[in-house]
């Protein structure tokens, strides 16, 4: 059993499918389903998670997926903790991946293939507990969202100009949320005060990069945000 099934990351959620071979694509991945679990594990004084995606493998089967426990997960890995994160939905059409990683282990959780696609170590204290919202957090990471033009994006706006793009949609808190909802989404979220949500078609392909490190938000619908630049 294990010890600390609280110990949830919740951004770690932005470290979504950072693929682990040098300057890999996938593409066509716009409004695609996925999903990821991630898993905990205490090593001395410091937590080590596991990021796995099933990006690759399959869209994430619904039956599936709906039949994993979390808890049970972490008795049979023995871990710290497992999350489930999904079922999520791409909002871009294509991913590159950049470092020169080593693959990641392929794992099967319930019937569902999965890869390693990111790992991160932290201290065991000051480790993020719980969901924050509208927070940023910066992820280490090397990655390129490819946007394409005639496609819609979703933006939060912070106080100070800053534009955070939706890069996935979360069918966790809302399992009916759908694209479709998404145009209109700013009237039900609770934005603090001096942000905004928008939205708009492309006129042209937008690459929205990872030099290093990525600023990424989720709202209270755990839908997820990568700050653009200017």
């Amino acid at each position: 059993m294990p010890k600390h099934p609280a110990l949830l990351v919740p951004l770690l959620f932005a470290m979504t499918a950072p693929l682990h071979a040098e300057d890999r694509t996938a593409s066509g991945l716009f409004d695609q389903r996925y999903c990821e679990i991630l898993t905990v594990e205490r090593r001395k004084l410091k937590l080590h998670v596991t990021v796995y995606n099933t990006l690759g493998y399959n869209t994430c089967p619904d039956d599936a997926w709906r039949k994993l426990n979390a808890l049970v997960l972490a008795r049979e890995l023995d871990v710290e903790a497992t999350q489930l994160n999904g079922p999520r939905h791409w909002l871009m059409d294509g991913i590159i991946g950049k470092g020169a990683t080593a693959a990641g282990e392929v794992k099967t959780f319930g019937g569902i293939e999965m890869a390693a696609r990111a790992e991160i170590t932290m201290p065991l204290l000051g480790a993020p507990i719980g969901k924050t919202y509208y927070q940023p957090t910066e992820v280490n990471r090397e990655t390129v969202w490819l946007f394409a033009a005639g496609k819609p994006v979703f933006e939060l706006t912070d106080p100070q100009g800053r534009v955070y793009r939706m890069q996935s949609y979360a069918q966790i808190v809302d399992p009916k949320l759908t694209l479709a909802d998404l145009p209109n989404l700013g009237a039900r979220l609770k934005l603090p005060r001096g942000w905004t949500y928008s939205s708009r078609v492309l006129t042209e392909d937008y690459k929205l990069e990872a030099r290093g490190v990525a600023h990424v938000l989720q709202d209270e619908l755990q839908n997820t945000y990568q700050r653009r630049d200017p």
